[in-house]
Order: C-alpha cells, then structure tokens, then sequence
C-alpha cells in the first residue's frame, strides 16, 4: 500500500493533538501536586525550574483545565445530570479513548484491507468529528430539551404559587409546600424548587433565584425570578402579578405553537413535490415517450 504525503500530514497532525492532550494533562497534574504541596506547607521557591513550572501551571494549565470542567459541568446541570453521577468524572476519558481507539482500529483495518489513501484519510476525520461534536451536541440537546420542557411547565407552577401566597404563605413557604407537592405532578420541577430552597437557607433567597435562571436560562424563568425579586425586595404583592405573568406565558406558548403550525404548510410542499407530483409527470409523460420510442 503506497502512503500518499497527505496521510503523513494527517498522521502528524494527529500526533500534535495527542501531544497537547499529554502536555494538558502532565499540567494538570502538576497543578493538583502544587496545591497539595501548599497544603502541607512543603512549597520550595530555591528551584527556578520548579518556579518555572509553577508559573506554567498557574498561567497556562490550571485555567485551561478549570475552564474546560466549568464548561462541562454548564452542560450536565442543563441537561439535568447530576454532576456527581460517574458519568461526569468519565465523560472526557471517554470521549478522547473513544477518539484514540477506534482511530487506530480504523487505521490498523483500513491498512490491512488496503483501502485507498484518500478514503482513509475520510474515515479519520469523519471519526474524529464526530468523537468531539457529537458527545456534545447530545448533551446540548438533552440542554434544550429540559430548558423548553420546564418553562412549558411554568404557568402551572405560578398558578400554584398564586393559589399559596393567596392564602397567606410566604414565598419561602409556598415554594416549600410545592417542591413536597409537586413531585407527582412534574419531578424536575419540584427538584429545582427544592434546590432553590436549600440555597436559600444558605446564600439568601435572591442568590438561589439567580442560580434559578442560571439552570434555566429561558425568557419565562427570567420574568419568574424578577417578579419574585421585586416581591422580596419591596415587600408588594404578587397575587395578581404571578395570575398575569402565567396568562402571559401561556399567550407567548399559544403563538409559538400557533407559528410552527402555519410553517407546517411550507415544509409539506416538499414531500407533495418530491413523492406526489413528480410521479403523476411521470405517469403522464411516459406513454408518450415509450411511443415515441418504439416509433424510432
């Protein structure tokens, strides 16, 4: 089998990518054996290249290692999985192992089975893309999937919460009640409303609202957090603010599902004109054309 020079610069950009994931992980390793070094108070600055390499980790790795987890834990907590789950802590081993293996399965079948250089080189990156995109665009999937699933679900919750503070509860107790109530009714739910009364035990109530609208970044969930705010921070009623802003939503719903239907119309003039009309042409012109034909 002849190697063709584009197979060679495939290979060793393969190889600059293994190379950096080494060198990201040898940083990171560096920089958890710093913080533990500083925590034992067994830190030495005699060594420059131990203050070279610390100044390395400090600038380079450690904020690329941090930024890459954050990233990561945004997208299991918006696509409601827990982050201490196993899947988090093995989510990037498998992916890049996946990447790695069957790279090299692919090549090690593609070299015995004397595939063209060309179609090797395809199979390689279609792999690699989708090793790196497709585990994220899932998660980013399931994201905006639950996003749009609990704000459908949010006049419900305001209705309930009207219906509570109608009768004299506070907003603490109200969001109490239903995140106990609710559990039949929708799980997620009443799993926010619970986290969002331990956070307020501990930050304050505003903070766990904020941290509300950071796990559903939607436009119903904002106007939710901000009526509640206002309600905490001057101490008005909310009663017919939270009947109007449920109202509201279940307007804004009613439109967006009232605009997907007028769109339907368009997308099935495609298969009409693809599955439909295309054949009665055919239908219709083909006696003629076989005449035609056998005329010749």
């Amino acid at each position: 089998m002849t190697v063709s020079p584009q197979l060679y610069v495939f290979l060793q950009l393969c190889s600059v990518f293994l190379g950096v994931v080494l060198f990201v992980l040898v940083m990171y390793r560096l920089v958890k054996r710093k913080l533990f070094l500083s925590q034992l108070s067994l830190k030495s600055d005699s060594n420059r290249m131990a203050g070279f390499m610390d100044f390395v980790s400090e600038k380079v790795a450690k904020p690329a290692v941090e930024s890459n987890n954050q990233e990561i834990n945004e997208k299991f907590k918006r696509a409601g999985i827990s982050t201490k789950s196993r899947w988090f802590s093995f989510y990037m081993p498998i992916k890049y192992g996946a990447l790695l293996v069957g790279g090299v399965s692919f090549y090690i079948y593609a070299t015995a089975s004397d595939m063209e250089s060309a179609s090797m080189i395809a199979g390689l990156a279609t792999w690699l893309i989708l090793c790196i995109i497709l585990p994220d665009a899932i998660l980013d999937s399931r994201g905006k999937a639950r996003i749009a699933r609990i704000s459908a679900q949010l006049p419900y919750l305001l209705d309930l919460l009207a219906v509570c503070v109608q009768t004299g509860m506070t907003i603490e107790s109200a969001m109490n009640y239903l995140s106990k109530e609710m559990i039949g009714f929708d799980k997620e739910l009443a799993g926010l409303l619970k986290k969002t009364n331990e956070r307020s035990r501990l930050v304050g109530m505003q903070k766990a609202l904020d941290e509300l609208y950071e796990d559903i970044p939607s436009s119903e969930m904002r106007s939710f957090v901000m009526t509640l705010k206002q309600s905490l921070q001057y101490g008005s009623s909310i009663y017919g603010v939270l009947t109007t802003l449920a109202g509201d939503i279940r307007d804004v719903q009613m439109l967006g599902l009232e605009e997907k239907i007028g769109k339907l119309a368009a997308k099935m003039s495609v298969p009409l004109i693809l599955f439909i009309m295309i054949p009665i042409v055919i239908l219709i012109a083909a006696p003629g054309i076989l005449r035609m034909m056998s005329n010749v």
